[in-house]
């Protein structure tokens, strides 16, 4: 299936709660894709530097960057900044410099992404529109934040067009007082009435503002519906990845729920840090084992069948051959060739590495 999945993607995304093994999962298909001959980005919309530390690289930036490996590999990586995203987007939509510099030099917008519910997520989508876009990628692979955040991604585009067809929105940006005056003096009195609380010239930055996205609104509309129809094609691929704990399989389980609301599906889940398979040893060899050993043998066997247990609740969002274990490796991954070691557990079913198991 992950090969499949390699094969015929045009965006895989994957999700996950934090500390399972997310980026390192989106970076070893990204690898292995590149691998394959597809040109691939990969994204983190993580603010966290969890991907340059994985591929061991010293930096990432909201521009893709590509990573040093092989020549026969075109494997890139980029790592959202919503202020550079937001500034480029302005830029582009902005029907004049004055427009740019009015909406630049705004106290409102300059707090805009460290304050505002969901802009990571609305930059977030953006950048994905842009990426699908550039000519020098045929497969993007994106790490999300952790699982319930995510789900504020997957829901931007929808809350975006909402927004900007708000009809307090449009009265802000375009006022008509030949059409909407009764409108337009009420929302003058709630203003008059707020500035009494916040102050009079916060509200004059919030009015100049929304004004000064005067014709920029459908293009924001308009991109956001296109990453809506995006995430919705067949050549877009949702993984769950998940790690073996209680906690990791009940936030799993919300996040597939949830995906189902928007009316999309989990295509492969991912379990990492399994622990490895042990016994299958004779009882004549069994008892030339050390104790000390034995018991440590048992334990393990005992814990991954616990493991296994706790995994087997994915049942009911997965079929066969859709669920891949990655056992816990000795080390961390830190490099291009100890993520490659992890890709080829995610592609390769004879690996010595992996169970493609329906539990």
């Amino acid at each position: 299936m992950s090969l499949d999945i390699l094969r015929n993607s045009k965006v895989i995304i994957c999700l996950g709660t934090g500390g399972v093994g997310k980026t390192t999962t989106a970076a070893a298909f990204g690898y292995m894709a590149a691998k394959a001959g597809r040109h691939v980005c990969v994204v983190t919309i993580d603010p966290a530097r969890r991907l340059a530390d994985a591929m061991g690289i010293t930096e990432l930036s909201n521009d893709p960057k590509k990573i040093d490996t092989s020549p026969e590999l075109d494997l890139w990586a980029v790592m959202l900044d919503p202020n550079s995203t937001f500034d480029e987007l302005v830029q582009k939509f902005a029907n004049t410099p004055e427009q740019i510099e009015t909406i630049f030099h705004n106290p409102i917008y300059q707090n805009l992404t460290e304050n505002l519910s969901g802009t990571q997520e609305y930059m977030a989508m953006e950048k994905l529109h842009e990426l699908s876009r550039d000519p020098r990628f045929d497969m993007l692979v994106v790490d999300t934040p952790p699982a319930r955040n995510a789900i504020e991604f997957l829901n931007a585009p929808k809350r975006l067009t909402g927004f900007l067809e708000n009809r307090v929105f449009r009265l802000l940006i375009s006022p008509s007082p030949s059409v909407f005056r009764p409108v337009t003096l009420a929302t003058r009195l709630l203003l008059r009435t707020i500035s009494k609380v916040v102050g009079t010239q916060v509200v004059s930055d919030a009015v100049e503002f929304f004004q000064a996205f005067e014709g920029m609104e459908e293009g924001f509309k308009n991109r956001a519906a296109e990453v809506q129809g995006l995430l919705a094609r067949d050549s877009t691929s949702f993984v769950l990845v998940t790690g073996t704990h209680k906690d990791t399989i009940d936030e799993a389980l919300f996040f597939a729920s949830r995906l189902e609301e928007f009316d999309l599906d989990v295509d492969l889940v991912v379990s990492n840090k399994v622990t490895p398979e042990f016994g299958g040893m004779p009882e004549s060899e069994l008892a030339k084992v050390p104790k000390e050993i034995l018991e440590n043998l048992r334990y393990l066997v005992k814990l991954r069948s616990a493991e296994l247990e706790q995994l087997s609740r994915l049942s009911a969002i997965i079929s066969s051959g859709h669920h891949i274990l990655v056992p816990l490796l000795a080390h961390d991954v830190g490099s291009l060739s100890e993520i490659e070691e992890i890709g080829e557990v995610l592609v390769d079913s004879r690996s010595r590495y992996v169970n493609s198991v329906s539990l």
